[in-house]
C-alpha cells in the first residue's frame, strides 16, 4: 500500500495540473504516506528547459513551489546549481512537474505579451539579505526599471550598493524575479545572467 501511494503521488507530481489541484489531490496523498517516503520527493529538483525568444532557460521545481528559472549558458550555472541543490539538501532529477509545465506556460504567455505578473509561487533559496533583496526586486512592476542605488535604499542599506548589484547578480530566478529591471543610475544597462541583450530585448517585450 506504502509503495502505492508513493507511485500515485510521483505520477501526480509529473503531470501538469490546473490552480487548485495540488489541495485537491497531492495534499490528501501526502497525509496517507509514511514521513520517510514523502522525505524521498523532497530530495529531488524537478527540472526542465525551456526555449525562450531571448535564451535557453532551466526551469526547477522543489516541495511544490518553483525554485529555478536560470539562464542555461550563465557564467554562473555550475555555482548556482552547486548553491541551490545545497542549500534544499535535493539533487537533480531531469524530468516534468505540474510547477515546471506552469512555469512553461506563463512564461510563454509573458513573452506573447498576454501575461504582466507571475502567480506561481516561489521558493526563494539564499540569505536572509539575499531573500530580502529578491523580494524588493519582485515589487518593481512590469515595464518599470530601478538603479542598483535606489534598490539599496528601498531596502534601508543605501550605502550596500555592491552587495545588492552581489544579490541581484545571484538570482535564481529570472523573469519571475524581475532582475533585468535594475539598470545603471544613468539608464545604462549593466551586467545581466543572460547577457545583455537579452536584458535588452526583455525590457522592449515590456515597453521600454
Amino acid at each position: 500500500m506504502t509503495i502505492a501511494i508513493l507511485n500515485n503521488i510521483r505520477n501526480h507530481l509529473t503531470a501538469p495540473r490546473n490552480t487548485g489541484f495540488i489541495e485537491q489531490k497531492i495534499r490528501p496523498l501526502y497525509q496517507k504516506a509514511p514521513k520517510k517516503y514523502i522525505n524521498i520527493m523532497k530530495t529531488q529538483i524537478f527540472i526542465v528547459t525551456y526555449q525562450s525568444p531571448v535564451g535557453l532557460l532551466m526551469l526547477g521545481a522543489f516541495d511544490d513551489k518553483l525554485c529555478l528559472c536560470d539562464w542555461v549558458n550563465s557564467r554562473k550555472r555550475l555555482a548556482n546549481d552547486k548553491r541551490l541543490t545545497r542549500l534544499l539538501k535535493a539533487d537533480y532529477h531531469e524530468k516534468p512537474s505540474f510547477i515546471t509545465d506552469q512555469a512553461c506556460q506563463e512564461l510563454t504567455e509573458y513573452f506573447n505579451g498576454s501575461r504582466r505578473e507571475f502567480t506561481l509561487p516561489l521558493l526563494l533559496a539564499g540569505t536572509d539579505f539575499q531573500k530580502t533583496l529578491w523580494q524588493a526586486l519582485m515589487e518593481i512592476g512590469h515595464g518599470k526599471t530601478m538603479s542598483y542605488s535606489s534598490l539599496a535604499k528601498t531596502i534601508g542599506k543605501p550605502t550596500a550598493t555592491r552587495a545588492v548589484a552581489s544579490a541581484v547578480g545571484a538570482n535564481p530566478l529570472s523573469i519571475f524575479i524581475p532582475c533585468h529591471r535594475i539598470i545603471g543610475i544613468k539608464g545604462q544597462l549593466k551586467g545581466y545572467a543572460g547577457g545583455l541583450e537579452a536584458k535588452k530585448r526583455l525590457l522592449e517585450l515590456e515597453g521600454l
